[in-house]
């Protein structure tokens, strides 16, 4: 197996030293504590501070850590929080549809599942934690880009994939599926990804009313869906649930 890389295991020691000390520390300080050499010492903090996870005063020069960790470290509880919140509920709801049910957040440029609960049968499934999904293709997506501005960044301007005939890849197009996600509450996406499979999201909030997340129910087109439509019964489903993670988050009645 191999072993640590030298130059990973040093920036975490120089972070958890400065996490350790109650005052800024200069150069000369972190190269003997840590037993560096000042320019080893030095390249590292000079590209821990190009990321944001070390910032340096100006006026004596001495380094602390920066806000990019906050934002990290904020990130991290808020995902493990919502999973908490929404372990009950995603499991009735898988129940009550009979479906395979996502929980999602933003990443990057994609939907990274961070809780997902099987389909209430015997089949044989895998385990999609920790894998992504498309902003612009699934229910989830589409609701994340309905809500969050941040999402809608991410796409940025170059062409998005195609994976069926029935992907939307024009932004317009997306900008036009948004507006509609806000108008109605929630999202579909039939046959956009994966052929045979329709899923349904709604919206989580957070005691901000900020978007955290989304929740879907997913399954094969001929129970997901009835005479074109998704089936209403499944999107009153859906939009329960992710109404009642976001009061548990402490969101209130919406």
């Amino acid at each position: 197996m191999p072993g640590p890389i030298q130059s990973l295991s040093r920036a975490a020691a120089i972070m958890r030293l400065l996490a350790g000390g109650e005052r800024r520390l200069g150069l000369s300080e972190v190269a003997t504590a840590l037993g560096l050499a000042k320019g080893t010492a030095h390249g590292i903090l000079r590209t821990l501070q190009q990321e944001g996870f070390v910032e340096q005063d100006p006026e004596s020069g001495k380094y602390q850590l920066g806000a990019e960790l906050l934002r990290l470290g904020q990130s991290y509880l808020d995902v493990h929080e919502l999973r908490a919140r929404a372990l009950v509920w995603a499991d009735d709801l898988a129940r009550a549809a009979g479906e395979t049910v996502y929980l999602g957040v933003l990443h990057q440029r994609g939907v990274l599942i961070v809780h997902h609960v099987f389909r209430p049968d015997d089949t044989r499934q895998v385990l999609e934690v920790g894998s992504m999904q498309p902003l612009h293709s699934t229910a989830l997506g589409k609701v994340l880009l309905a809500y969050d501005p941040v999402a809608r960044g991410e796409l940025g301007e170059e062409p998005l994939e195609s994976y069926t005939s029935r992907t939307l890849t024009g932004l317009a197009d997306i900008d036009t599926e948004a507006a509609l996600t806000r108008e109605r509450g929630w999202a579909d996406a039939v046959e956009e990804t994966w052929e045979g499979v329709a899923s349904i999201g709604a919206l989580i909030q957070d005691r901000r009313r900020n978007p955290v997340g989304a929740v879907c129910i997913s399954g094969p087109v001929e129970r997901v869906c009835e005479d074109g439509f998704v089936r209403p019964s499944l999107v009153a489903s859906v939009r329960s649930a992710a109404r009642a993670i976001s009061r548990d988050l402490g969101a209130g009645r919406f």
